[in-house]
């Protein structure tokens, strides 16, 4: 999961990347970085933290020119270091180029084997790189080299490229991970959500569509469609229960909104509970809570108080100080739960140890009973398209029913919402235009070698 940001066009680049990459920080806290052209050349600076921590006044003036990519990562493929932040800048027989990637490509490793035999030598463990290494084999305008670059890769990308003369999106055939463009005057910008647009005062004008590069320059704007057109779409349906934010379009609609009708629809399927508040899961339930709230007329009730200083990348991968830091996360109003029955309603279930830590510590405040609802469907496998899911034996659906993960809860009732009316909410319900692999298993590429 990461966000990516570009500017064509304007004097401010830098800066405007900059506050590009705030709007999209959600998407990615563990890196950040900016590339520009200026002067036939392009300069970059990147490192390890937010985007707070990385860019200040003083980078940020060190950083001239008219075009700008950008980049927040969330390490999905390759580890987090600071050799794999992004963009990445090479020097290619096209001249020098920059590169930013949301997304994760199923075909890494062989595509990785195949170029190390040919005597390709690889700085970083991103997936991001092998663009370079395709490119580089590639004795022909830059488009094109990029066209028959992307036809060898797999999986999901949306791709912003930089050259001295050039900006360039792309977007894999499919369209696995949103990328939209907007303008703001006479500069063209791309994003990874509406949200970034709005930022910078950018007006939307259109997706990227799946399968299409769009190449800007001084030349204008020129639209490619290289690719057969696939039969359907795949938009990662998990954006719209989580990973964009709430102030977001997608399909013509608020983000809000979709996360509205997910939590009137949970309130349909589980009509007669009776409790005295509902309370959301900060951030990612407060949407649905406040749908579910409104259908079934319990109250919508604050209960729990989010620490937002604490940043995803403070929360190391380990299960010890996962559990150490909910408490730290997430703070119960203690007189307000004290003996009421409270819906908690959050977006998802993966492992369930966090989930249970809070149960366990709303009981213990004297909470009389916990009734647990999720926005989605339960997560039964992996994602391979840039969401950072664990493999099969750590997804607590795929191993356990919903019986055994109530009582692992500790909760009251535990319900998912099915997987029908979270494609209702979304107008997903009588079209092909969704992936729904993590709750169904049934993924639509290949699956990447080490499938587990």
């Amino acid at each position: 999961m990461c966000g990516i940001f570009g500017i064509f066009n304007h004097r401010d680049s830098a800066r405007l990347t900059n506050l590009g990459l705030f709007a999209v920080q959600h998407r990615g806290q563990e890196s950040a970085g900016i590339a520009v052209s200026y002067k036939g050349r392009i300069k970059s600076h990147a490192g390890m933290g937010l985007v707070s921590e990385v860019f200040n006044d003083t980078v940020l003036d060190s950083l001239p020119g008219r075009m700008a990519i950008g980049h927040v990562r969330y390490s999905t493929a390759g580890v987090s270091q600071n050799k794999n932040s992004q963009p990445l800048v090479s020097e290619l027989i096209h001249g020098q180029v920059a590169v930013s990637l949301n997304g994760n490509l199923t075909n890494t490793n062989p595509l990785r084997r195949k170029l190390e035999k040919n005597g390709a030598i690889f700085q970083t463990t991103t997936d991001t790189e092998l663009i370079f290494h395709l490119m580089a084999r590639q004795r022909e305008p830059i488009e094109n080299a990029i066209i028959k670059s992307l036809a060898k890769m797999e999986g999901a990308y949306s791709y912003l490229f930089l050259t001295p003369t050039k900006l360039i999106a792309a977007r894999d055939r499919m369209g696995f991970r949103p990328l939209v463009m907007g303008r703001n005057r006479k500069s063209i910008v791309f994003a990874s959500e509406t949200s970034a647009l709005e930022t910078v005062g950018a007006k939307f004008i259109r997706e990227v569509e799946p399968g299409e590069i769009v190449v800007v320059s001084a030349n204008g704007i020129k639209s490619i469609k290289p690719f057969q057109k696939c039969s359907r779409q795949a938009r990662c349906i998990f954006e719209l229960v989580y990973l964009a934010r709430p102030d977001s379009v997608e399909l013509g609609h608020s983000v809000e909104s979709y996360r509205d009708k997910m939590g009137r629809l949970l309130a349909n399927e589980l009509k007669g509970i009776k409790a005295d508040a509902v309370v959301p899961i900060l951030d990612s339930g407060t949407y649905a809570a406040l749908g579910f709230s409104a259908k079934s007329g319990i109250p919508f009730n604050m209960w729990l108080v989010r620490n937002h200083y604490l940043g995803r990348s403070f929360i190391k991968n380990t299960q010890q100080l996962r559990d150490m830091t909910v408490k730290l996360k997430l703070a119960p109003i203690k007189e307000a739960i004290k003996g009421k029955d409270v819906i908690l309603v959050d977006d998802s279930i993966v492992r369930g140890t966090t989930s249970r830590r809070l149960v366990k510590m709303l009981k213990n405040i004297g909470a009389r009973k916990v009734h647990m609802v999720l926005s989605s469907p339960p997560i039964i496998s992996p994602c391979y398209y840039g969401i950072d899911t664990p493999n099969r034996s750590k997804l607590i659906a795929h191993n356990y029913s919903v019986e055994q993960i109530k009582k692992f809860l500790g909760v009251d009732t535990l319900h998912y919402l099915s997987l029908a009316n979270l494609l209702k909410a979304t107008g997903g319900d009588k079209k092909k235009i969704f992936c729904t692999s993590c709750f169904t298993g049934n993924y639509l590429t290949k699956t990447p070698e080490d499938f587990k």
